[in-house]
Formats: C-alpha cells, sequence, structure tokens
C-alpha cells in the first residue's frame, strides 16, 4: 500500500507532502530523527490527511498533483478543514 499525506507543522503554518509505504515512518523521520533542514525548523509535525493506493504509480500522480498550483489550493483546503476541527 502507497500513501500520500499531508504534514502540517503546528508552530508555523507549514505544510509537507509526500509518499511512503509506510505511513508512521514520516512522522518519526520528521519530527524525531531528522538533525537539519526544513522539516527540523518547522517541528512539530501533524499527519492531516492520508490517501492510499494499492499500485505506487497512481499515488506518485496524486502527490505531484498536490504539488501543483491547482493542488497546493486543494492542500490549503485540507489544511483549513484540519484547523476547523479543532
Amino acid at each position: 500500500m502507497y500513501c500520500v499525506y499531508i504534514l502540517y507543522s503546528t508552530t508555523s503554518g507549514k505544510t509537507f507532502t509526500g509518499l511512503t509505504n509506510d505511513i508512521e515512518r514520516p512522522l518519526t523521520e520528521n519530527n524525531v530523527i531528522e538533525t537539519s533542514g526544513f522539516t527540523l525548523r518547522v517541528r512539530p509535525w501533524k499527519l492531516i490527511h492520508t490517501v492510499c493506493y494499492e499500485n505506487e504509480p497512481e499515488a506518485m500522480n496524486l502527490e505531484r498533483f498536490f504539488k501543483t498550483g491547482q493542488g497546493r489550493e486543494q492542500v490549503e483546503v485540507i489544511v483549513r478543514d484540519y484547523l476547523n476541527r479543532q
């Protein structure tokens, strides 16, 4: 199973979109293991959205879409929905 995920930084309001076959790994890597870079500077991260597929190419297509102009707009909607539930 391949999952596209969106992480949200509660301290900076930034998002991070990625693809994984182990949905627990991105949270561990970005909140605990990373020692440098963007994801370290804006900790902590919350997993706010996942979409899973049986095959990797479908998941890759969604991840690419989320990183386009229209996709970023959709990510903003997902973040607003998440914040409204808080």
